[in-house]
Parts: C-alpha cells; sequence; structure tokens
C-alpha cells in the first residue's frame, strides 16, 4: 500500500456506500484510493487493489466502476466490459458505454461496438460521451474495413472545427486517421494539424502523426546530420 493514503479521499458518496460494509469499509476505500494514485504510473499495480476491492465489495456500483475503469487502461478488455457492465445493470447510468464498446473492438468484435456505440440510450447522454461512441463507432468501421462508413459517423456527428469542444482533439484525430485510411493524405495533415493545435493536454500524438507526414504543407522533414 503505498504512504499517505487515507480512506477520506475518496468521494463521500463513494464512502457512503462503503460504509454499508461495516469494518472493512476502510480498507476497501484505502484499495480503491491507492488504484487511483497509481493508475497512471502503474496500472497493474493498481489493477491488484482493484481487484482486491472488487472481490470484497462484488455489489457496490462504484467498486465495479472503478474495477472497469482500472481494467481498461491496464488493458484486460474482458474484465473491464464485465465490471462496467455489472456497473450499469447496478446504476441505470450508461455513460461508460464507449469504454464498453471499445473493449469489445479489442477484443475483436466490432460489430458488438457498433450495437453499443448506436445503442438508444446513447442518445440521451452528454455530448462529450456521445463524442466518445462516434469515436469508437467510427473505429469500429474501420476495423470492418469501412474507411467511408468511418468518415461518415464523425462528419454525421459534427466536427465543428469553427467551435472547437473539450472533446474536439480526439474526434479531429480520428477523423485525420480515417482520411488517412481512404488515401486522402492532404486532408489527413489538415485535420492532425487542427487536432494538434486543440489538444492542449496532450491527450493525442497528433503532433507526431503532422510530423511524420510532413507537416501541414506535406513538406519532407530535413534528416541531415
Amino acid at each position: 500500500m503505498p504512504e499517505g493514503l487515507e480512506a477520506s479521499m475518496l468521494d463521500r458518496s463513494v464512502l457512503r456506500d462503503l460504509n454499508t460494509l461495516g469494518p472493512k469499509a476502510d480498507t476497501i476505500a484505502l484499495h480503491l484510493v491507492a488504484a487511483g494514485s497509481l493508475v497512471d504510473a502503474d496500472p497493474d499495480r493498481a489493477l491488484a487493489h482493484v481487484r482486491y476491492a472488487r472481490d470484497q465489495a462484488p455489489r457496490i456500483a462504484a467498486v465495479r466502476e472503478a474495477a472497469g475503469i482500472v481494467a481498461y487502461q491496464a488493458g484486460q478488455w474482458a474484465e473491464a466490459a464485465r465490471d462496467l457492465r455489472a456497473c450499469r445493470r447496478m446504476t441505470g447510468d450508461s455513460s461508460h458505454l464507449p469504454l464498453v464498446a471499445d473493449c469489445e473492438r479489442a477484443l475483436g468484435r466490432p460489430d458488438r461496438a457498433i450495437v453499443l456505440a448506436t445503442a438508444p440510450e446513447g442518445k440521451g447522454l452528454a455530448r462529450s460521451v456521445q463524442a466518445e461512441l462516434a469515436i469508437v463507432h467510427s473505429g469500429a468501421r474501420r476495423d470492418l474495413d469501412e474507411v467511408e462508413g468511418a468518415l461518415l459517423v464523425l462528419e454525421r456527428f459534427g466536427l465543428g472545427r469553427d467551435q472547437p469542444r473539450p472533446w474536439s482533439a480526439r474526434l479531429w484525430y480520428a477523423y485525420a486517421d480515417a482520411l488517412l485510411d481512404a488515401g486522402r493524405d492532404a486532408e489527413a495533415r489538415d485535420w492532425f494539424a487542427a487536432a494538434a493545435e486543440a489538444d492542449v493536454d496532450g491527450e493525442t500524438d497528433a503532433e507526431t502523426r503532422l510530423d511524420q507526414l510532413g507537416g501541414p504543407d506535406g513538406a519532407a522533414e530535413d534528416t541531415a546530420p
């Protein structure tokens, strides 16, 4: 257990749910806090902590949610989908639908990913979640070699080049990548450039991809010593 962690670091609503477990509530809370503190630097260690919490409290929705998210970040796709589905059944909240759909893609089941990404409940979710669903849907179309369909998914969602949103960098990156698959390199460079400019948090490698394509104008990079 990493030092300096306290159960009180968890959200109060999660602590309330854990308190129904009695004496072991604090221990489970500490494991959840540990998982959150480690997930970026050491996802495998974080996974061990969150698995312990899940084994001790499988009927607490917040625990299953944490387990699913950490498993996703650790690349444990089947486990992530299972826990996030369990959380969805317990709460009725579909906000993690993009992650579940992406797990299906990673498991080699793009058809299932498309079913989830186009599920009716997706229409009632926050616009940011809908953007993630569109990205996963587009990616699944590309998995099926339906590149034009992949582009159309993102275009129908709305690229909004003139009105950047918090999700724009990821959306534009996905569009640029699909354009590249379609052989439309000049347009891909333009959208990678837009994604790089919008990506203030470093969520994508748009700038690197743009450099690999020779920059916005397609000029070859100077590789002279």
